[in-house]
């Protein structure tokens, strides 16, 4: 295995966010039938996350939302805990703050 250039806490807050962005995006494409990313960006993500998921397992096995992405492969978000609380408020933050951007014309 090849060294990684990040740190581990580097390694951990990758893994972190893109877990919470696999989540947003997945509730707001399968749960309100909506999207803010394109599909090339959401597989970026997917792959990115499952490879190093698989590269440094210690350090996903320690990140937020180790055991809902356990078994991630990167191929669809469709059976992650959309339906959690949490996720939903960060996903209709995240679908509000972009429709206001572009109401806004940004």
């Amino acid at each position: 295995m090849t060294k990684s250039p990040l740190s581990r806490d580097q390694l951990a807050e990758l893994i972190t966010r893109r877990r919470r962005q696999i989540l947003v995006h997945s509730v707001i494409y399968y749960r309100w039938n909506d999207n803010v990313i394109d599909d090339h960006t959401f597989d970026l993500w997917s792959k990115q996350l499952a490879e190093l998921q698989e590269q440094y397992p210690d350090i996903a096995a320690e990140c937020e939302w180790a055991e809902a992405f356990k078994d991630f492969d990167g191929s669809s978000g469709a059976f992650l805990p959309l339906h959690e609380p949490a996720v939903m408020t960060m996903a209709g933050r995240v679908l509000n703050a972009v429709r206001h951007i572009k109401k806004k014309g940004g």
